[in-house]
């Protein structure tokens, strides 16, 4: 193992995972909203999610994009249009009422671990890691390094970030400034979008 490249993407992964990005602002609003017990599938989704992505880019999976570039634009787009979505969903968020018997919940497991393929900062990291980061290991042990040292970050930084959201609900006592909180997020969640419309 080149162990200097290996604390370089150690240091690239803890950047990307602990910045700002699609993932961390909707588990801070999710955390403000619903509290850590009922996010933590959304943190599984995630951590499971990215990590599966990152294996199945590595083992070949890119290769795919690379014969279909097509493909890369449908997943741009579908992923801006959906951030679009969550972000009016959040923005129109108000305190989860007890037994969330409204009918709104936080992202579920599935929702989140689908969420990774079409996430642009996801794809970033995934391309960042796969290429930059390969020699690391011999293929396919520096895959299985990648993904393990994913599993770890990501946990470590999803459960950050839904803390921090739930640190926030004794703070943000009413209605009305859990509003005001979630529509901050939204606009974060939408800004987020820039790297997407740069590169269209």
């Amino acid at each position: 193992m080149t162990y200097s490249l290996f604390y370089a993407f150690l240091v690239f992964m803890v950047v990307m995972y602990f910045t700002p990005g699609p993932n961390n602002i909707m588990l801070l609003s999710s955390g403000l909203t619903y509290g850590f017990r009922r996010t933590i599938p959304h943190i599984v989704g995630i951590v499971l999610g990215f990590a599966f992505m990152v294996a199945a880019v590595g083992l070949g999976l890119g290769t795919v994009f690379l014969a279909y570039p097509i493909l890369q634009t449908i997943l741009k787009y579908a992923g801006a249009a959906y951030l679009i979505y969550l972000a009016a969903v959040i923005a129109l968020s108000g305190p989860a009422k007890p037994g969330g018997e409204d009918g709104r919940g936080p992202m579920t497991f599935w929702g989140a671990a689908m969420f990774q393929w079409i996430n642009a900062k996801g794809w970033v990291i995934v391309i960042g890691t796969i290429t930059a980061y390969a020699a690391i290991a011999q293929f396919p042990v520096n895959i299985a390094i990648q993904t393990l040292i994913s599993l770890l970050v990501g946990t470590v930084s999803t459960v950050v970030w839904a803390l921090f959201g739930t640190a926030l609900r004794p703070v943000l006592t009413s209605e009305r400034l859990v509003r005001a909180f979630n529509i901050l997020m939204a606009i974060l969640l939408l800004a987020s979008l820039y790297p997407v419309l740069v590169d269209a």
